[in-house]
């Protein structure tokens, strides 16, 4: 939990030296669908986990007066069909899986923001749902922050400002304001209503700017530092048989992969960063030999995913000269993203195919 706490104060940190005053997380939605296409930016299908290690990475960034923003609010767990679906769920459900981790968030941290979600909840869009929005969020666990919709995500503006909603992100134009407009001027809108609804953004505003003074710095050599450590402390080694492991360093190793040249840290969609450094797992492998002409690479596979029987059988003849082989197998981009779910559980087959060769 420090660790997450000190990533959090690292990110915190470089948001002021870039002046921005609010960081589009943490995601604290459950992975409840093995196959979502998000849940690569999720902590756990743990409520218990999910809540404790939120909480400690909201802490760290807002001890440096940066704000968070809480998402996605709530039940929201795949992305196929995200912008209409209708998620049915009873109230110990509800209560038990889907809302205890923000809860922990809201009543420990009280982010700057949340962000509700695309989704229905039993029949209503949480852009303006009254149950979640209000009576939980705002009165029962005592949100004070901004409701910010994600893009795109407002349906009824009117209701949601009436239901705790104060903040739509961009999508709509001039459309939802107008609809404002015209509610106050046909009085199904009041200006007390309205005013509940600006006054946190106004609040955020004014916190956003003494944060803001243009004089931060940031040690990004530090922070890489941090996100090796971090890297490491969430490695699993799940068996080591014979005690292969560690190799000796005079080992002759075959690194096979395309993966091993062209890592993958993230998935797709509206979370990708570019990193101010990068490291790949084969330089990294070439580091720790004695000599690094004893570390040689095989492509072995495309990261495209195409089938290439060339790719696959060099990668062969070199495994057999080799004293030890690392195979470095994963998901590549089209597999894990924002907007769409994985069709299967399985690695691309080109992969799994080297695999079982190299058997």
């Amino acid at each position: 939990i420090d660790l997450v706490q000190r990533v959090g104060e690292a990110l915190a940190q470089e948001c002021l030296a870039e002046q921005v005053s609010v960081l589009l997380g943490p995601g604290a939605n459950l992975k409840r669908h093995p196959l979502g296409g998000r849940n690569f930016e999720y902590f756990s299908e743990d409520p218990y986990v999910t809540g404790t290690m939120a909480t400690a990475w909201i802490t760290g960034v807002q001890s440096k007066n940066v704000g968070v923003s809480l998402k996605h609010y709530a039940l929201n767990n795949h992305e196929r069909g995200r912008m209409v679906v209708n998620v049915v769920a009873d109230e110990r459900t509800v209560r038990e899986l889907y809302l205890p981790g923000f809860e922990r968030c809201v009543k420990e941290t009280q982010p700057w923001t949340i962000m509700c979600a695309y989704n229905k909840f039993r029949g209503t869009y949480l852009s303006e749902h009254e149950y979640l929005l209000k009576t939980i969020l705002r009165e029962e666990w005592g949100f004070t922050g901004v409701v910010v919709t994600d893009w795109g995500a407002n349906h009824k503006r009117v209701d949601g400002i009436k239901n705790g909603q104060s903040l739509e992100m961009p999508g709509s134009g001039d459309h939802n304001p107008g609809k404002i407009l015209a509610a106050l001027a046909d009085g199904s809108l009041t200006i007390e209503q309205l005013d509940k609804s600006v006054r946190p953004v106004v609040e955020l505003i004014a916190k956003s700017a003494e944060a803001l003074d243009g004089n931060a710095t940031v040690d990004l050599e530090a922070n890489h530092e941090l996100a090796r450590a971090t890297a490491e402390e969430a490695t699993v080694l799940l068996k080591n048989d014979n005690d292969l492991l560690p190799f000796e360093p005079t080992m002759k190793v075959v690194v096979i992969g395309g993966l091993a040249r062209e890592t993958r840290y993230q998935g797709s969609g509206s979370s990708q960063i570019v990193p101010t450094r990068l490291e790949q797992p084969f330089e990294e492998i070439t580091r720790l030999a004695d000599e690094p002409t004893l570390i040689s690479f095989a492509e072995g596979y495309k990261v495209s995913g195409d089938v290439d029987p060339e790719l696959s059988d060099t990668a062969l003849d070199m495994a057999a000269e080799a004293d030890r082989i690392v195979v470095i197998a994963g998901l590549t981009p089209d597999y894990e993203s924002e907007g769409f779910d994985r069709t299967h559980m399985e690695l691309p087959a080109n992969q799994l195919q080297l695999i079982e060769a190299l058997k």
